[in-house]
């Protein structure tokens, strides 16, 4: 025990304070003048030693001595501009249908269902969809529920809903949802919600 604490004060009285380790201090009689005189006795005078300040200096490496390391392909700037390469803001893209997009789709189908029954063969079918998109940027589609209302009866679904968006997770029924909890994700059948008093029977 006492052995320790005499070892405790020897490590103490060799204890060099920071601004003296790091810093160029005042010596002598100028240092008692200093401390005499400064708000903080303790605080370093900030110039650093010359044998420890930027050592070894910038300019003293040769350029050739370090190689710079490379990373390919992201260092390899052909044909790799920043965008490509910029995961931060690499989320999906919002794409959208426009009026005369929709009055085409309505119309004509699309490339992976047409509807062969209106659309027309070789030149006749170029036309067809030029006359197409151009009624739909004019008109919309509005002009094209007056003409054929039953048009959107093909796209709806047999509760007359609109299509669900793309399901990656396909289930086995079209009536069936993805999103279904069992009873150890969610409350059980029996759990009936507390009713608020303001709301309960007075």
């Amino acid at each position: 025990m006492a052995r320790g604490i005499v070892n405790a004060a020897k490590s103490a009285a060799n204890v060099v304070s920071i601004n003296q380790k790091y810093t160029v201090q005042s010596t002598g009689v100028w240092e008692r003048i200093r401390r005499l005189l400064a708000i903080d006795p303790n605080r370093s005078t900030g110039v650093p030693l010359n044998s420890q300040y930027r050592l070894p200096t910038p300019g003293s490496i040769p350029p050739l001595a370090y190689d710079d390391p490379v990373t390919v392909p992201a260092a390899d700037l052909a044909d790799n501009p920043y965008w490509k390469r910029d995961v931060r803001r690499s989320y999906p893209q919002l794409s959208t249908v426009s009026q005369a997009d929709a009055v085409g789709l309505l119309t004509v189908g699309s490339q992976a269902a047409p509807k062969d029954d209106v659309l027309k063969l070789g030149e006749a079918g170029e036309q067809q969809l030029v006359a197409v998109k151009q009624q739909g940027e004019e008109r919309g589609l509005a002009a094209l529920f007056e003409q054929d209302k039953k048009s959107i009866q093909g796209v709806l679904g047999a509760n007359g809903l609109p299509p669900l968006p793309c399901n990656i997770n396909t289930t086995p029924k079209a009536t069936q949802s993805k999103y279904e909890l069992g009873t150890e994700n969610g409350y059980p059948e029996k759990y009936a919600p507390p009713i608020p008093r303001s709301l309960g029977p007075s």
